[in-house]
């Protein structure tokens, strides 16, 4: 096998890419992955410098049997896996945290696979070749650590089997329980939360309010310049970072018409918020909202309800709604574990960050099991070796 270190994806052909297993995710896909190369969204100047992994089957580069979306970073912006304590910790002891190597998609707090492999290919030995080319670029480049940022559960074993350390994070995900209608799921809600939601939902149709959905391929150009006007008018509102152009919000929907779905709130003709989501093969993932405010429930409505309903009428097994929001408990988004997974350089740093893991997964899980308790659903009770639901 022969591995590439590409400074882009210019040099892989979006089939090949698109063949290895993707796990249904939309954000490994080459088109998304390139779109941020192309409109400026990574690069040198923005501290992601593409250093992807492409594994061929041979030196002639014939056949691609495995890739990594990798990055040379020189900070930690736009992971939503926070280190900065780590980098403040290097810098006290006056060693460099940065650069640092991340395996990961920039800006998309989604897990996903990242290490990609051909489905033909023994998996067993890509894998392996991929983490080992990993370790050696982060050598070769003198990175002080290279971390994988929201891998599939699997991923991060086998990478915490090879020696990294594993971290745990948490988001709140809304599953699909075969659902007839968006009544249906609020069903099982008791009666006081069903009641909230209905009348948040009323809200915004008393204000006038129209909601209409369209596929990224269908979006016309004055849906993307709101949607990247809201985008903007959040990122100042919270003092954030706008990691994406306008060009990207406007050549997105062309590269992935399928897999893009907005949400555009409209009043009096005039839309006042919009949502952006992606579609994977099992599930949707919520990314970016904006809004004028003045409408009571409008982000509840755009960003949760809206998205709730297009995946129970598409089958889709569930909606990711993106990181933090403790408020998504309340609407029946459950605690749902993530992960990482760390290796650094530094002997000494390594040891220390491992015991910090370790006292921050118990923290987590015990997070996890006290926003469980908060979920707005109906008790279930063991009832001759079986559940039932209590009526309230």
């Amino acid at each position: 096998m022969h591995l590439r270190v590409l400074p882009d994806l210019s040099a892989v052909p979006p089939h090949e890419w698109n063949a290895l297993d993707l796990g249904g995710s939309p954000f490994v896909r080459h088109e998304f992955l390139r779109t941020l190369e192309e409109t400026g969204c990574v690069g040198a100047d923005t501290g992601w410098q593409p250093r992807h992994l492409a594994l061929y089957h041979d030196a002639r580069a014939e056949r691609l049997v495995g890739a990594v979306p990798l990055y040379l970073k020189t900070h930690s912006y736009g992971e939503y896996v926070f280190d900065w304590a780590w980098a403040r910790a290097y810098a006290r002891a006056g060693h460099a945290y940065y650069p640092k190597l991340v395996a990961a998609v920039p800006f998309t707090p989604a897990t996903g696979p990242r290490l990609l492999v051909d489905p033909a290919s023994d998996r067993s030995e890509v894998t392996g070749r991929l983490l080992d080319g990993a370790l050696a670029l982060a050598r070769e480049l003198e990175a002080s650590s290279l971390h994988w940022l929201f891998p599939t559960e699997p991923e991060a074993d086998f990478l915490a089997a090879r020696g990294l350390l594993k971290r745990t994070g948490y988001q709140f995900h809304w599953s699909n329980s075969g659902y007839r209608d968006f009544d249906d799921f609020l069903s099982r809600f008791t009666a006081n939360k069903r009641k909230k939601i209905r009348q948040e939902r009323r809200y915004v149709r008393e204000a006038g309010v129209r909601l209409r959905v369209v596929s990224g391929g269908a979006a016309e150009a004055r849906d993307w310049e709101a949607l990247y006007r809201f985008y903007r008018s959040t990122i100042a509102r919270y003092e954030g970072v706008p990691y994406l152009s306008r060009e990207f919000f406007h050549a997105i929907g062309r590269r992935l018409p399928e897999r893009v779905v907005l949400v555009m709130a409209e009043q009096s003709g005039a839309c006042i918020a919009a949502a952006l989501n992606f579609r994977g093969d099992e599930a949707l993932y919520g990314r970016y909202w904006g809004g004028r405010p003045g409408v009571n429930g409008l982000h509840f409505e755009t960003c949760y309800y809206a998205a709730i309903e297009y995946c129970i009428a598409a089958g889709l097994k569930r909606y990711e709604a993106g990181a933090q929001g403790e408020h998504k408990v309340a609407r029946g988004f459950a605690p749902v574990a993530t992960y990482s997974s760390h290796w650094l350089a530094h002997p000494r740093f390594s040891g220390a960050v491992a015991d910090f893991l370790s006292r921050e997964q118990l923290a987590v899980a015990g997070y996890m099991d006290e926003l469980r308790e908060h979920l707005p659903f109906k008790a279930t009770v063991a009832e001759n070796g079986g559940t039932r639901s209590e009526r309230v």
